[in-house]
């Protein structure tokens, strides 16, 4: 079950970074953000069957420079005039 959630999660990554490359998805747009986010997540998830402290390190990196980014995107959102 473990093994079947990890890799959900990297076909999530890879396939919002393939989106990316070919202009379905912006760097700033929420969904690229959140897609990032959930990936790594259910990546992270899957190791508390076989834990990796490299592959956790990474995740954990991931989640939180996509979370910065979501937070930088949501406060210009909100800085722009009407």
């Amino acid at each position: 079950m473990f093994e079947v959630i990890g890799m959900t999660g990297v076909v999530v990554i890879l396939t919002t970074y393939f989106l990316l490359q070919n202009d379905k998805l912006r760097y700033d747009d929420y969904s690229y953000l959140f897609l990032n986010i959930a990936g790594a997540t259910l990546i992270l998830v899957s190791l508390f069957n076989e834990f990796n402290l490299a592959a956790a390190a990474i995740e954990v990196a991931w989640i939180t420079i996509s979370m910065s980014g979501a937070v930088k995107r949501w406060r210009y959102g909100r800085s722009e005039p009407s």
